[in-house]
This record gives C-alpha cells, sequence and structure tokens, in this order.
C-alpha cells in the first residue's frame, strides 16, 4: 500500500505493517519518516535493532539469516536495509521474498534512492507493493515549503508567525537541510511558544556587529548618516537583503498605524502601548512622527515595494542602491537634504 508521507503520523496511529520500503532523494525526509517508523516500532516492543548497508558484493544470504534468527535479547527486532544503488535481481528476488513472507517478530525497514517509474511499474513490484508500506518522497515544491516549516515547528508544540515564517523561508531557499539546522537552533534559543521575527532576526544575526533595529531606529531618528553606516555595515556582513526590507517595512507600517490612531483622537500611550511601541523606542518614534505624514509613509511604502521587486528579480535594479534611496527618504529632514549628495557620492 502507498502512504503519502503527509499521512504517515496517521497511519503510525494504528498498526506496523511488517515491511517499509522508504524511497526518496531528500536526505532529510528520508530520514524523519524512517525515525517515525523507527520510533512507532521502539514503542511497540521491537527493542532490538539491526542495520544492513547494501554495497558492492552484499551477501544477501545474511539478510536472509537475520531475518530467521531468533532475537537474543528481544522477542522482536526492527532490521534497516539501506540501498544507495540500483536494485539488482538479488535485491529484488529477497526483497520480493522477505516482504511475501512476514515475519510478526520482524520489522523491516528498507531506504532507498529515487525509484524510476519503471520500477514502480514492474510486475514484481507492484506485487511486493501489495504486502508492504510503501512511502515515496519526492523533493518538496516552493509552495509547500513555508508549510513544512511549520509544520517542523508544531511538533514541538510551538507556532511561527508569519513575518517570522517568510524570512525563514527567504533564509533558508529551499534547503531542507539548512532548515532544519535554523529550525534546531531557534527551539533552543527560546522557551516561548512562538517562534517571532524578531527571534528570527536575532538568530540570524546574532554574531554581527550591526543590527537591523540599530538601522530601523536611526531612519526613524532621521540620523541619516549612522543609517547609512549601519546599512553597509549589514551589507558587509551578509546580512541578506530580505530582512533589512522586512524591518524597514514594518517600522513604516506601524508608524502608519500609530499616526492614523492619534489624529482619530486615541490617547498616545494607549496607542503606543498596542502597537509594542516599548518606552525604549518612544523617542525615535516622537522624532519620526515630527516628519512623517500619512501620505508621506505611503510613498515610503510604495518606495518599498520597489525593493521588493527588485529582490524578487520582477524590476532590473540594484537592491543595495534601492536600500540606500528607501533609506533617504526615511531619514530626509531639512538638514539631511544637504548630505545625501555627498552621502550618494
Amino acid at each position: 500500500m502507498k502512504i503519502n508521507l503527509n499521512q504517515l503520523t496517521q497511519h503510525l496511529s494504528g498498526h506496523l505493517q511488517p515491511f517499509y520500503l522508504i524511497s526518496g532523494d531528500e536526505p532529510l525526509l528520508v530520514q524523519n519518516a524512517s525515525d517515525q517508523i523507527r520510533e512507532k516500532a521502539k514503542a511497540s516492543g521491537y527493542s532490538e535493532r539491526e542495520r544492513f548497508q547494501v554495497e558492492s558484493g552484499f551477501d544477501w544470504n545474511e539478510l536472509f539469516q537475520s531475518a530467521n534468527e531468533m532475537s537474543l535479547f528481544s522477542s522482536r527486532k526492527t532490521i534497516e536495509v539501506r540501498i544507495p544503488g540500483k536494485l539488482t535481481d538479488p535485491a529484488r528476488k529477497t526483497l520480493l521474498e522477505l516482504a511475501e513472507r512476514p515475519n510478526e517478530d520482524n520489522l523491516f525497514i528498507v531506504v532507498t534512492g529515487k525509484l524510476e517509474s519503471s520500477t514502480t511499474k514492474s510486475k514484481w513490484f507492484q506485487q511486493m507493493e501489495k504486502q508492504i508500506g510503501f512511502i515515496q518522497i519526492w523533493p518538496l515544491e516552493n509552495k509547500d515549503f513555508a508549510p513544512w516549516i511549520r509544520q517542523q515547528f508544531a511538533t514541538h508544540d510551538h507556532t511561527i508567525e508569519p513575518e517570522a515564517l517568510e524570512i525563514l523561508a527567504d533564509r533558508v531557499d529551499g534547503n531542507l537541510l539548512a532548515a532544519h539546522q535554523e529550525i534546531e537552533k531557534l527551539l533552543l534559543l527560546t522557551e516561548s511558544p512562538v517562534i517571532t521575527a524578531e527571534l528570527v532576526i536575532q538568530a540570524v544575526g546574532d554574531s554581527s556587529r550591526y543590527d537591523v533595529f540599530d538601522l530601523t531606529n536611526a531612519c526613524l531618528s532621521g540620523e541619516l548618516p549612522r543609517a547609512i553606516k549601519i546599512l553597509n555595515g549589514l551589507k558587509a556582513e551578509g546580512t541578506e537583503a530580505p530582512i533589512i526590507l522586512w524591518a524597514l517595512s514594518r517600522e513604516l507600517r506601524t508608524l502608519s498605524t500609530v499616526l492614523t490612531r492619534l489624529n482619530a483622537g486615541q490617547p498616545k500611550r494607549q496607542v503606543f502601548q498596542q502597537n509594542g511601541v516599548w518606552k525604549n523606542r518612544e523617542a525615535s518614534y516622537e522624532a519620526a512622527m515630527s516628519r512623517y505624514s500619512i501620505m508621506l509613509i505611503n510613498k515610503l511604502l510604495t518606495q518599498a515595494g520597489r525593493v521588493d521587486s527588485t529582490i524578487k528579480g520582477l524590476e532590473k535594479s540594484d537592491t543595495w542602491m534601492e536600500l540606500h534611496a528607501l533609506i533617504l527618504g526615511m531619514c530626509r529632514t531639512d538638514a539631511n537634504a544637504r548630505l545625501i549628495p555627498a552621502l550618494i557620492s
């Protein structure tokens, strides 16, 4: 029977098959599937584990012997077989025979690389598939990558904010092993059940001299030379442009909300608290509100949209020059206007 990877957890909540075949070229997904089956087997009393690595000259009789031997320490054991190459005639014959003659004291986990359709459509394989659990693993498509990251956090009883998920997905760029490492690091860095965008950014740049939050504060305060210096420092240290754009855009959206609510007559203290403007940032926001209007913020957000299009390759322009231009706009004051030509050059 075929078992979709997304359905494996549900499948393992019931009875185990005596034989599982896992096929795929995504090492992390293959390993996760193997781990899930192994954990279920251990909980079901398969306490002994035996492993075989199939290489040139492998003696398939050893596998038969292991399947027929009584365990020395347990009445049940898991037998794992890894086949990195193609399935040879002896391999096909042995796997089919073991699948058709299940032993309730043994549980087989066989892992192979990607199986071609000519193999999965062959008569012998279709005959074997009726007796086993077949898990065929495909590389994740782009649309499935962010949900996969979210699910990894969910398995550890954590949730991740949408903006944090977007930043993390951009950072690892479809690399599952890199994503796994970042997820493990984030889980170690917090006791909170919620993974925030701030945490993701801190984890990304925890060894940096410069900080994107220093950049946003400089922009809000109108400190143009300092903002340009921080931006150049972030670029030199390898901070990704999408992270910088996210931080700047978030401040612009927050500032727009704050100004709109203040213009509607809501108390400043209440508006600040509701929008996460804490005391250590009030001075920066006060400085920005003295210079910004809703119309100006909308223009800056449109400019941020152009930066985003440049990052995604939708517009032909230099991303870092566009970020410089955005910062010039955010820091613009009468005094800074005289500095802009020198800073650009």
